[in-house]
């Protein structure tokens, strides 16, 4: 793949939509950088840059939910990946499978769809 084709942002990152290979369902939406990029190409496992903590991360280290990818996709303008997974255990911080589970109701509500598999705390500390 060349790596040159793709339109990083002015800060280097590229957002990255996280799906499950088998059913569909979007998982998780984070950044990745070039080298995370690689590595990810590189290991078929899912790299990070994060934002908020200014470092790079590898999907599962801590807790052990890893990604294995299977499919990498950008879009047409290609600034923006799709990548199908098969996802071990959670792949939310907060413990659900998915980071998509707070579901805005109709008239304004929020609800929580879901089972959470762990307690973050128990995984991450507090």
């Amino acid at each position: 793949m060349d790596l040159d084709k793709i339109k990083f942002s002015s800060d280097g990152l590229v957002p990255v939509i996280v799906q499950d290979a088998a059913n569909g369902e979007v998982l998780m939406m984070a950044y990745m950088n070039r080298v995370s990029l690689e590595k990810t190409l590189e290991t078929g496992e899912t790299w990070f840059w994060s934002r908020s903590r200014q470092e790079f991360w590898h999907k599962g280290e801590s807790s052990g939910h890893t990604q294995r990818v299977e499919e990498v996709y950008y879009d047409c303008d290609a600034d923006t990946f799709l990548m199908k997974v098969t996802q071990k255990g959670a792949a939310c911080h907060e413990g659900y499978r998915t980071c998509f589970h707070n579901l805005v109701n109709k008239d304004g509500t929020v609800s929580v769809v879901g089972e959470k598999l762990i307690d973050p705390d128990k995984v991450y500390g507090s």
